[in-house]
C-alpha cells in the first residue's frame, strides 16, 4: 500500500476546507472516516484523512482544487454500497461524500429523459417519476447514487430489456482533476461532436473525474407488466431456458436465475411457497396483448426445457414480493451461516458459455464443502457467487480465495469478463492485463495521465499498480 499523505498536509487543508464549506461540513472524526472507508465488500477497509460534505458542484470543485494544491488523494463517496473496495482510501486524502447533492433538477416527461444530481437515489429517483407514468430502469438492487451507478457503469435485473448504466446515461457533469466543470454532451439523444466522454467517464470509478450531475434517459410506465416463476429439476435446464429465450429474441424485461442454494435462503427468510430446486423469477413488459404472447411462448421454452409449469405473481403486490425478495437475495444468503463474513464477486459471459461457467462453478463450490449461492442476471450473461465464510477459518478464506480465481479466469478464457457490473476497484485490478492484454491496459494508462495527471483520483483502483 502506498504511503499516506503528511499529516502537516491535511491539517493545511482541513483549515482551507472549513474555511470554504464551513467547519460543520469537513470532518477528521474517526467515527465518520471509518464509515466512509468501508463499502459493503470483503475488502480491507482503509479510511480516509477527512471527509468533506459538498452540496453543490462549485463546492465540489473547490474541494478538488484545494486538494491539488497540497498533493492530497480524493476518491468520491456516494452511498457506501461498491463490493471492490472503490471507496476505499488506500493513501489516505480527502473523501467527497456527495450524499448532499441530491436535487431532481429536471423531469422531460416529453423528452423522456431526467437530470438529477450524482447523490440523488435510486429510489428516491424512482417516487418522484412513477407519478408522472415514467420510469429509470436501471436496478441494482442496492438504494446506491446515480452518481456511484455511473461510476461503477451498473446495470440489474432489467438489463436484458432495457440495457446498463451506459445505455441510459445522455450527459454528465464532471468536475475534472484539475478542478474544471465539464460537461461531457448535450441532451440531443444522439451526438457525433467528438470523442465519447460520456462512456469514458462511465465505469471509471472516480479515477478520471467526479460526476457530479447526470442526464438520464426515461421510459414510458409499460401498459402490462406480469411476472412469473418457474423451477427446475437441474440448473443446466434452467441456463438452457435462458439461453433459448434470449436467442429467439423473446421481449422479456428480466430473467434471473436463482440456484437451489439461493432458492433455500429465500425461503427461509420471505416464505414464498417456491421449490428448493434452481429458479427463474421472469417480468414481462408490453401492450396486455405483447405480454401474453410472449408469456406464452416462454412458458413453451420452459416445458421443453424440463420446467415446471409458471407460477404468476397475480397482483401487484405479489410481483412486489417477488421482487424484494430477489433483491433480498445477498442479505438472506448470510442467515445461512450465521456469523459469517460475505464474499460477493460477479463475472459475465457470453450467454452460449453461460451454463459451463456456472456448472463448473457450482461444482468447484461443492467439492470445497463450501457454502456460496449463485445468483444472476442471466439474460445478459451475468452472474454471482456469494461465498459465505466463517472468519474464525483462514483455510476457509484461502480455499474461497482460490476458488474465485479459477472463476475469473474461466470466465475470461471463454470470452468473458472478469465483472459485469461489480466494477474493479482494487480487488479485480489484477485481471485487467489478462482480460485487456497488457497493449490495452497501457493504453488505459495513458487516459489516465492525461484525465489525472498527478494521480490523485482515487489512486489504487481499476488499473494494477506498476
Amino acid at each position: 500500500m502506498a504511503q499516506r499523505t503528511p499529516a502537516n498536509a491535511i491539517e493545511r487543508l482541513a483549515s482551507r476546507l472549513a474555511a470554504e464549506l464551513g467547519p460543520e461540513r469537513v470532518s477528521a472524526s474517526e467515527a465518520v472516516r471509518a464509515r466512509h472507508g468501508e463499502g459493503e465488500s470483503y475488502h480491507a477497509p482503509a479510511p480516509p484523512d477527512l471527509v468533506a460534505f459538498p452540496r453543490s458542484t462549485a463546492e465540489v470543485a473547490r474541494i478538488v482544487a484545494a486538494c491539488r494544491d497540497e498533493r492530497v488523494p480524493i476518491v468520491p463517496y456516494g452511498a457506501g454500497t461498491s463490493l471492490e473496495g472503490q471507496i476505499a482510501a488506500l493513501e489516505g486524502g480527502v473523501c467527497v461524500d456527495l450524499s448532499g447533492l441530491n436535487r431532481i433538477v429536471r423531469v422531460s416527461v416529453d423528452d423522456l429523459d431526467v437530470t438529477v444530481e450524482a447523490g440523488v437515489t435510486r429510489k428516491q429517483l424512482d417516487a418522484r417519476l412513477r407519478p408522472e407514468g415514467v420510469f429509470f430502469p436501471v436496478d441494482p438492487g442496492a438504494d446506491a447514487t446515480i452518481g456511484g451507478m455511473i461510476a461503477t457503469g451498473a446495470s440489474g435485473t432489467t438489463t436484458v430489456r432495457y440495457g446498463t448504466m451506459r445505455e441510459n446515461v445522455l450527459s454528465l457533469t464532471v468536475v475534472t482533476a484539475a478542478g474544471d466543470v465539464v460537461r461531457t454532451r448535450s441532451r440531443a439523444r444522439k451526438s457525433s461532436a467528438g470523442y465519447d466522454l460520456t462512456r469514458l467517464f462511465i465505469g471509471s470509478e472516480g479515477t478520471l473525474g467526479i460526476v457530479t450531475e447526470a442526464t438520464l434517459r426515461l421510459y414510458p410506465t409499460p401498459e402490462a407488466t406480469s411476472a412469473a416463476v418457474c423451477s427446475f429439476p437441474t440448473l443446466d435446464g434452467a441456463v438452457a431456458c435462458v439461453i433459448h429465450v434470449i436467442q429467439l429474441g423473446l421481449p422479456v424485461a428480466r430473467i434471473e436465475l436463482l440456484d437451489e442454494v439461493q432458492m433455500d435462503a429465500i425461503e427461509r427468510r420471505f416464505g414464498l411457497g417456491h421449490p428448493l430446486q434452481p429458479t427463474l423469477f421472469l417480468e414481462f413488459h408490453g401492450s396486455r396483448a405483447g405480454v401474453d404472447e410472449a408469456a406464452q411462448a416462454v412458458g413453451e421454452l420452459v416445458a421443453e426445457s424440463g420446467g415446471g409449469g409458471f407460477r404468476w405473481a397475480a397482483s401487484e403486490e405479489q410481483r412486489r414480493a417477488l421482487w424484494e425478495a430477489r433483491h433480498g437475495a445477498y442479505e438472506a444468503s448470510r442467515a445461512l451461516r450465521p456469523g459469517a463474513r460475505g464474499f460477493s464477486t460477479d463475472v459475465c459471459v457470453p450467454i452460449s458459455r453461460l451454463a459451463e461457467c456456472i456448472s463448473a462453478t457450482r461444482r468447484e463450490i461443492d467439492e470445497a464443502g463450501l457454502v456460496a449461492p449463485i445468483v444472476g442476471h442471466v439474460g445478459d450473461g451475468n452472474f454471482h457467487v456469494s461465498f459465505l465464510i466463517d472468519p474464525d477459518e483462514p483455510g476457509e478464506l484461502a480455499r474461497v480465495e482460490q476458488i474465485h480465481d479459477r472463476l475469473v479466469r474461466r470466465a475470461i478464457a471463454l470470452g468473458g469478463t472478469c465483472t459485469g457490473e461489480h466494477g474493479v476497484g482494487y480487488g479485480k485490478a489484477k485481471y485487467l492485463p489478462l482480460e485487456h492484454g497488457d497493449g490495452g491496459v497501457a493504453l488505459m494508462r495513458h487516459v489516465k495521465a492525461a484525465f489525472d495527471p498527478d494521480g490523485l483520483m482515487n489512486p489504487g483502483k481499476v488499473l494494477p499498480r506498476p
